[in-house]
Formats: structure tokens, sequence, C-alpha cells
């Protein structure tokens, strides 16, 4: 898409903090990070989300996370990490153009990704396993 920045960025041309680059992705830092070394994964084609991402895409792109995620784990020598993926603005999702976000996690590092768990009532799994 012309107007997508992600893709912009993705195919080079707007600059970027590029920690790996192939054929298919680029990981790059992000400008807005959550922790030391937060990192996105963009595909060079677009899609808006994981619902128009093609399967063999989705795959490659989870791999590539488990490959990143371990070799930053290294480097920077952080102690956990996070990878995070949003769709639609009622997830979070800001720019519309599929990617996954690298955050890796230090001790008592004040980063919000968590939420208070809930309970799964007899009722809303039967309703769920009835529509799925």
């Amino acid at each position: 898409m012309s107007d997508c920045i992600f893709c912009k960025i993705a195919n080079g041309e707007i600059p970027s903090a590029t920690l790996y680059e192939d054929e298919e992705f680029r990981v790059l830092l992000d400008l807005g990070p959550a922790s030391k070394g937060h990192a996105l994964i963009l595909p060079k084609t677009h899609a808006a989300n994981i619902y128009e991402l093609p399967d063999e895409t989705a795959g490659k792109a989870m791999i590539l996370a488990k490959k990143m995620a371990a070799k930053m784990t290294d480097a920077l020598k952080c102690d956990g990490f996070n990878i995070l993926q949003n769709n639609g603005e009622a997830a979070g999702q800001t720019v519309f153009h599929f990617h996954m976000h690298l955050i890796p996690r230090y001790a008592n590092d004040g980063v919000g990704i968590s939420w208070e768990p809930g309970t799964l009532t007899e009722e809303v799994k039967k309703e769920i396993l009835e529509k799925m």
C-alpha cells in the first residue's frame, strides 16, 4: 500500500535501525520502546492484521520471532521476553500493517503487559464451545 508507513519502512523507503532483514521481513528497533531493545517484525508485503496475513507468512513470522528472541536475550541479557501481536483498535493496534512486537523484559522494568485473571464460568465455557 502506497500510504502505509510500515510498508515504506519494511521496504527500506524510510530509514530504520534494522536488526535483521531478509527477502520477506525487516526487524527494527521500535521508536517508542516499552523496554530496552523493543523491536518490531514487519513483513515486506502488506496485510492489515493477522486475519489478512497468509498462513505461510504467519508461520515464518513466528519462526523469526523465536530466533530473534533467542538472539536478543543473549545479546541484551534480559530476564524474560514478550512476543506480542495486536489486531484491531480494541486490542491496541495503532498501525494497520501486521507486525509483531519483540519486547525484552527486565526484572522490575515496570512494563505493563498483564491482566487480572477472570473466571471461566460453565455457562460461558458452554457458549464458546458451542459456537466454535
